[in-house]
């Protein structure tokens, strides 16, 4: 791959920004409207590196001289994927649904030039502990479950209280 091109982060995630700020490798971000939408057979493991790549493909089409960074992540809890909650009451279930339990998660990047292509999946094993009504309630209420896959993001607050073990990496996680 051509590490002469301009690097562009094919995302608006935060923490995607973040990441790459603390590598100290200079980018920019160009997010896409992207269709998630993936077959219902589709093996789990298979759908963040197809979403990842429709993002990276969807960028590099209006900045084709470029290197193009995208990911997905997706939380999967007994061979079911949690997407981002629709609505607070999705958020309560997803949150729920994750008390007490190990669930996956499941993270790819895709590194796209005109003429290469990487994509790597990376998965981690998440250990809730249970959680209590009023710990769901208050963290769906600060509204920072609503973009994040699974309802909840490790380096916020519910990720200091809920998780017990990661097996894998936390910026898998992240």
């Amino acid at each position: 791959m051509n590490l002469s091109k301009s690097l562009i982060l094919a995302s608006g995630s935060p923490r995607r920004r973040e990441l790459l700020t603390t590598l100290g490798v200079p980018f920019e971000v160009l997010a896409s409207d992207t269709d998630e939408s993936f077959p219902s057979e589709m093996p789990v493991r298979d759908v963040p590196a197809l979403l990842a790549k429709r993002k990276a493909e969807a960028v590099l089409a209006l900045k084709p001289d470029a290197l193009v960074l995208a990911a997905d992540t997706v939380v999967v809890l007994e061979n079911v994927i949690l997407n981002k909650p629709l609505n607070e009451e999705e958020a309560r279930k997803m949150l729920r649904q994750l008390s007490g339990q190990v669930h996956e998660v499941h993270t790819a990047f895709c590194l796209l030039s005109s003429d290469s292509k990487v994509t790597v999946t990376d998965v981690a094993f998440v250990t809730f502990k249970t959680l209590s009504d009023w710990e769901i309630e208050f963290y769906v209420a600060s509204g920072k479950p609503m973009d994040k896959a699974g309802a909840y993001g490790i380096q916020e607050w519910i990720g200091l209280i809920a998780v017990e073990r990661i097996e894998g990496s936390y910026f898998t996680v992240m």
